[in-house]
Order: structure tokens, then sequence, then C-alpha cells
């Protein structure tokens, strides 16, 4: 049996739902729909045991993409049916924190030439789209990663060992995420690193930046900013002593206390910096895996609403 939790069915989702309805529209940075902008989709590109193109021409033609065969003729109401089975299922409380499947619309997948829920982990795309944009006239092939808040809200970047930051406090290396190693009496065991890392500041500890628990992520991060580390690293000292927890706050409060000392009063280093990073985790960066700087989901993202709403937001760096 197919099966797989929220994130993956959710891809599936949004390959059923986008051949059935046949268009994508814009978003706002609110997530709401821009009426008068929207995308029609002309083809959908998905590698299985081979590479295979869905295209709608009057209904969805399934195409080998070696020799140009048609496999099959399917029309746009199947997809949103099959998509709409999916929806249903995601949605009911027997999901919730587990893997699971469609009996039905597995049967369907297969007769799509559909074998897998999920596009290939080490790519940042999730889904490839062949579109027609009004404004050039052109017909790009476009890479978009998939962000679901069905299951509720969906991250950015992935927290694991990759992600460490590691400081010195009282000259003893200490990581963040290791914080039951610190050698003070906490009393309730039950504080969170939040609490403690707040209370051992309050105690007039300072932390002090040695590095990324990663030579990678370390290298990726210099690629785009050789401070980048550095920056990052208060943020997450703000974030767990309680100063701050949103990105905007965060970055508000780097701008305001300027801990790199930039000598600057008209440019906002911190924000521009922030803001290439996200764009870079967008669109390609993994922690563990070296980048070299290429951009892969090269449209940005789809987000797929609560509601099964999908909205297109373009990565933007104003």
């Amino acid at each position: 049996m197919m099966t797989g939790n929220i994130g993956e069915w959710s891809e599936i989702y949004t390959f059923l739902k986008l051949l059935g309805a046949g268009e994508l529209y814009a978003a706002n940075e609110n997530l709401e729909r821009i009426k008068d902008i929207y995308y029609p989709i002309i083809s959908i590109l998905r590698k299985e045991e081979r590479d295979l193109e869905y295209r709608r021409e009057g209904l969805v033609k399934i195409i080998d993409g070696d020799n140009s065969k048609v496999l099959g003729e399917i029309p746009f109401a199947t997809f949103q049916m099959n998509a709409e089975k999916v929806l249903k299922t995601i949605k009911s409380d027997a999901t919730k924190g587990r893997t699971f499947g469609v009996a039905d619309v597995e049967e369907f997948l297969k007769t799509i030439h559909v074998k897998k829920l999920k596009a290939n982990s080490n790519k940042k795309e999730d889904i490839n789209l062949i579109i027609h944009d009004f404004r050039t006239g052109l017909t790009p092939t476009l890479g978009f990663s998939i962000k679901s808040q069905l299951g509720g809200a969906s991250t950015l970047l992935n927290a694991g060992n990759a992600t460490n930051f590691e400081y010195n406090l009282n000259s003893e290396k200490y990581s963040v995420r290791e914080s039951s190693d610190v050698g003070y009496d906490v009393g309730d065991e039950s504080l969170r690193i939040r609490d403690k890392i707040a209370s051992l500041i309050e105690q007039g500890y300072k932390f002090e930046f040695v590095s990324t628990g990663n030579e990678i992520f370390t290298l990726n991060l210099g690629m785009i900013d050789s401070r980048l580390p550095e920056i990052i690293s208060n943020m997450v000292l703000y974030y767990y002593s309680g100063r701050a927890s949103t990105v905007k706050d965060l970055v508000s409060r780097l701008e305001q206390e300027n801990p790199l000392n930039f000598h600057t009063d008209t440019h906002k280093l911190y924000a521009y910096k922030i803001k290439r990073f996200l764009v870079a985790v967008a669109l390609g960066m993994t922690p563990a895996k070296a980048w070299e700087g290429d951009y892969w989901a090269s449209g940005g993202y789809i987000i797929v609403q609560d509601d099964g709403e999908h909205l297109l937001s373009y990565i933007q760096c104003e």
C-alpha cells in the first residue's frame, strides 16, 4: 500500500488539484489570492521510473518523455475528484501524526503511472510546471516547493544536528540543543530551553558564539555572506533568551543592537542578509549538503492552505 504523512499526501493533492483546475493564482504577502493574476497550466512534469509529462489539451494526456508516446488520456474532472478524496482524508482526525494511505486514490495513481508520493528529497522543487505567462507570452518551466498548512504551519528550514549553534559559556563549549548539560541547579527540570538560557543571562553568564555544529552548514552560510553564521547565532540567542520570537522581530532586534558593529545608519544590512538567507533556504540550500549557490525551486512556493486552496507566492527581496 502507498502510505505517507500529511506533507507527502499534500504533494499528491497539489499535483491532482492543479491538473484538474488548470490554473494557479498568485498571492500577496499575506497569502491572500490576487484575483487578477493567475497562470494557466500547460503541463506538469514528473519523474517516476521514466520522465512523464501530464499535458492539458482538452483532457490530461500522459506522455512518455523518452519517446513522446501517449500513455493515457483522462478527463480533468477525474483529477479533481481524486484530489478531493485526498483532501478529505488529510483533513480527517485519523491522519494526525501518522502515515496513512488512500486506497481508491492509490488505484487511480497506478493508472496514471504514479508510483511514489514525494519528489526527490535532494531537490527543493516538489513539482515542475510549464505555465503560460500572459505578461511575457512565454511558457517557462518552473520548479516550485510545496508548503502545506493542512496539518498545521509548515517549516522553511528543518532543525537537526546540522543546524546546531555552539557557544562558549564561562569557557565551556555549550550547545543550545544540549542545555541539560549546563552545570547549574535549574530547580524545576521541566523548564524549557528558553527559560534556562534566560535564567543564565539574568545571572550574568555570557554566551560567545563558537561555530555551527556542521562544517558544511557553515560553508553554505558563507556562500551567502561571510558574517551570516554570527548573525544567525545572535538571532538564535535572542530567541532562546525570550527577547523575540518571530523572524521580523528578531531582525528588528539585530538592527537595534547591531551586535556585529556595522558602521552604517543608512543601510539595513541585517535585514538584507537574512532575506538572502531565507531565499537561499527556500530555493536550494539545505544545511547538510554542499550548496553551490544554485536556486532549484525557480518558481517559488505553492502554499496549500488549510482549506485546500492553492496560492503562488513569489520570493521577493525588497
